[in-house]
């Protein structure tokens, strides 16, 4: 019998190496799609010869998207934007990109398309980014009602910005500044993330579905700060920055190269990122979350 085919959209990135990681050995052909094949090369040797696939395909690219989907069983889009830069607007990728995505897998009858957005997704969200998500995830519905959609809360690895940066932070800089101290975030492993997602490609009465993935415990942003840096080596007092100071300095350091930090991110560092109540979870799927501190140790 001929392998299923998987297409992963943003596959060569933090998240999507642990998801086609997880793909090669459940047997999938994988196809890794991206701006550019360099970044995905590496991911051959997931699997056998053959399987992991680096292909070129923007998700604003409808003949290359086309490509990319044609014969897979199972697409998963992991694109996301921090922040826009020239024609990768949210508008563009998290949501023309998006509804691009699942028309071509509706039309090319893959039989699960998993979309991955993030906690926090609303179409009345006064942060320009969490408005583009929430509306992604409607046009998304809208061309593909059967896709599920995961909402995850912060992702955390060994690899991962999570909490690597504050732990660098806290090794050159003699006291941390703190945004949204008081902030309520869910931190979950990024192995956790893909398990769950090969569960929901692989398990029956998925259709539609909306999931939010969270670790096991719920931290302030002071309390993840603190953590991180006593992880790192390097504790350090906290300092916490009023939020009028950071939407200023904001205001500057978004218009440098590699926007540290910009006024949109401020409005999300004062919103909880935990899992809502009710809501589908880790553990509907049979995975108990694992926390930073055995998975980081």
């Amino acid at each position: 019998m001929a392998r299923k085919v998987a297409t992963v959209f943003g596959g060569s990135g933090f998240v999507g190496r642990s998801v086609v990681g997880r793909l090669a050995r459940a047997g999938y052909v994988v196809r890794v799609a991206g701006r550019t094949a360099a970044h995905a090369t590496t991911l051959r040797m997931l699997g056998d010869v053959g399987q992991v696939v680096p292909v070129v395909a923007s998700v604003t690219d409808e003949a290359a998207c086309v490509a990319a989907i044609e014969g897979s069983t199972l697409v998963i889009n992991l694109v996301g934007i921090l922040s826009p830069h020239g024609a990768a607007t949210f508008e563009a990728i998290h949501v023309a990109g998006a509804a691009r995505v699942a028309r071509i897998s509706a039309a090319a009858g893959v039989e699960r398309l998993i979309h991955v957005s993030a906690i926090g997704a609303d179409v009345s969200s006064p942060s320009a980014y969490a408005r583009s998500k929430g509306e992604g995830e409607a046009a998304v519905s809208r061309a593909m009602p059967q896709a599920v959609i995961v909402r995850p809360s912060l992702i955390f690895g060994v690899e991962g910005a999570i909490p690597a940066m504050f732990a660098r932070m806290a090794r050159f800089m003699p006291v941390v500044p703190v945004f949204g101290p008081a902030t309520r975030f869910q931190p979950v492993w990024v192995g956790d993330v893909a398990d769950g997602m090969l569960r929901i490609a692989s398990s029956e009465g998925m259709e539609g579905a909306v999931f939010e993935f969270g670790g096991p415990v719920v931290m302030t942003m002071r309390q993840l700060v603190a953590w991180a840096a006593r992880w790192g080596g390097h504790p350090r007092p906290l300092i916490e920055v009023p939020r009028w100071l950071a939407t200023l300095q904001a205001s500057v350091l978004e218009h440098l190269p590699g926007k540290l930090l910009t006024r949109d991110q401020v409005r999300l560092l004062y919103v909880d990122n935990v899992v809502a109540p009710g809501a589908r979870t880790l553990e509907m799927l049979g995975i108990t979350p694992s926390p930073m501190d055995l998975v980081l140790d």
